[in-house]
């Protein structure tokens, strides 16, 4: 095999809650995570030497400053693999969304290049190499539904959730994930989002269940200074979404539709209103088998 094929899926929070600031500076978070169908696509090949990117977006950094970069170099200097590798890289995720776009990628170079160099690695072992690069990574490599605790790098995978039709909106902002936690008043919320609750609500494959619980802890940080969020999330709720939540720390806000049909009316309603935005119509997305 001289090169490989790679997708690389977005994710979306159906809950987030955060639990404590630890004493190094990070939060204990429990969050469950789901894959969408909106891809960015990877091709891996085999080169003589050191290691190359190329990607078609101006947002996302082409050098050693990519995630996808860096997980190549971690892959390289860790299994001692000879010669290089080129990556060619296909934006769609939009750059600093919320969205774990740098994540998926280089979760999708660890996985392109175990067997692009058959290293043999299985998925815990590649999860070990992920958190590395951040806490979001093992939660890519595996995909699907799953119940992240920690940092975000304790996993539980959970059984598939209901099929949805999902719209995402990304307005033109970007949000310091940093801003969004340091200004986090834990001490002031009274009700945190029920992560347990929406658990269950997985396993018995409840949508309702879901959507009742679907809640997002930094929503009362990232809306507070950005209104654009609250107004996405009520153009979606007003054209036919039967929940609209912000997904991590923002700014993309995503809508649950009960068809492609009527997210694809709420996509054009919502582009008039806000023409700069970054909308798609998706779905959740299948664990990889």
């Amino acid at each position: 095999m001289e090169s490989i094929m790679m997708e690389a899926y977005a994710k979306v929070n159906l809950g987030l809650d955060v639990v404590r600031r630890l004493e190094n500076g990070y939060h204990e978070v429990r969050m469950v995570m789901q894959t969408v169908g909106l891809h960015d696509t990877l091709r891996l090949e085999k080169t003589k030497e050191g290691i190359a990117l190329f990607t078609d977006s101006s947002e996302a950094p082409g050098d050693e400053h990519n995630l996808a970069h860096k997980a190549a170099r971690i892959m390289k200097e860790r299994y001692d693999i000879a010669g290089g590798v080129a990556i060619h890289l296909q934006k769609r995720i939009p750059v600093a969304a919320g969205m774990a776009g740098g994540s998926t990628d280089a979760a999708a170079v660890l996985k392109g290049m175990n067997a692009l160099f058959a290293l043999g690695l299985s998925e815990q072992e590649l999860c070990d190499v992920g958190v590395c690069l951040g806490a979001d990574v093992p939660y890519c490599i595996i995909g699907g539904t799953a119940l992240a605790e920690g940092i975000g790098e304790k996993l539980t995978v959970l059984p598939e959730a209901p099929d949805c039709c999902v719209l995402t909106a990304k307005p033109p902002i970007s949000v310091s994930t940093k801003y969004v936690y340091e200004n986090l008043r834990l001490s002031e919320i009274e009700m945190h989002p029920d992560i347990d609750g929406m658990v269950s609500a997985v396993r018995e494959h409840n949508l309702s269940g879901i959507l009742s619980r679907m809640e997002n802890v930094l929503e009362h940080v990232t809306e507070k200074k950005y209104p654009v969020i609250t107004r996405i999330k009520c153009i979606m709720e007003e054209n036919g979404a039967k929940k609209a939540l912000m997904s991590g720390s923002g700014p993309t806000v995503f809508g649950i539709y009960g068809s492609s049909k009527e997210a694809e009316k709420a996509a054009e309603k919502l582009s008039e209103a806000e023409p700069d935005a970054q909308v798609f119509v998706t779905a959740f997305q299948r664990k990889e088998q």
